[in-house]
């Protein structure tokens, strides 16, 4: 079984917020395998699927971002995965607008849903897979705005059109990632200019 999760915030009022990315992507990933449900399980949406040949849980939890891990680990418990087998779409300040990157395991940033994934896995099982969607960082165009009133903040008009793509090179890469192939992944879809830096 592989399990993919989505970050977010519920509720409407959080829908379209950047920290929402990771749910946004997990609502395009469950049309493009035509997932089965929502079904609600764990304090969680879940969709089945089945992705070249091989089950797939995708979760969205309901509980707030920074409690995640509350229901993505009793998923994984029940199913005996290995961190290997988990892949978490989530929000990156340190990513440019629309860029994406994959990594496996690694510092959480400091953001609240991986923290508490992380909290709840427990230390030897924090090697998951990370699909990070870039949303930018307000300090690179505003020095006075607070972070968190920005991840909170709406998607701009303007980058909606852009989505599609960018959760389609998502579903390529996570595609990848199932038959072992996440280099591949970071070589494909890793900017030019951002594949030189060393990655966080």
């Amino acid at each position: 079984m592989k399990i993919i999760v989505g970050l977010g915030n519920p509720g409407p009022k959080y829908e379209t917020t950047r920290h929402n990315i990771g749910f946004l992507c997990l609502d395009y990933l469950v049309d493009e395998w035509k997932a089965t449900g929502p079904m609600i399980k764990n304090q969680a949406e879940v969709w089945q699927a089945k992705v070249q040949g091989e089950p797939v849980l995708l979760v969205k939890p309901q509980t707030f971002m920074n409690l995640s891990g509350r229901s993505v680990a009793p998923f994984s418990t029940f199913y005996k995965c290995e961190p290997k087998d988990i892949v978490v779409i989530h929000d990156e300040l340190d990513i440019d607008p629309l860029e994406i990157r994959f990594k496996t395991g690694g510092s959480n940033g400091g953001h609240n849903g991986l923290k508490s994934i992380d909290e709840s896995l427990g230390a030897l099982q924090t090697n998951y897979h990370r699909v990070r969607l870039g949303i930018g960082h307000p300090r690179n165009f505003n020095s006075k705005m607070d972070v968190a009133d920005y991840v909170l903040g709406q998607i701009p008009k303007e980058q909606w059109d852009d989505l599609a793509p960018l959760f389609e090179k998502a579903r390529l890469g996570i595609e990848l990632g199932f038959q072992g192939k996440i280099n591949e992944a970071m070589n494909r879809f890793h900017g030019k200019k951002e594949a030189s830096k060393k990655e966080g």
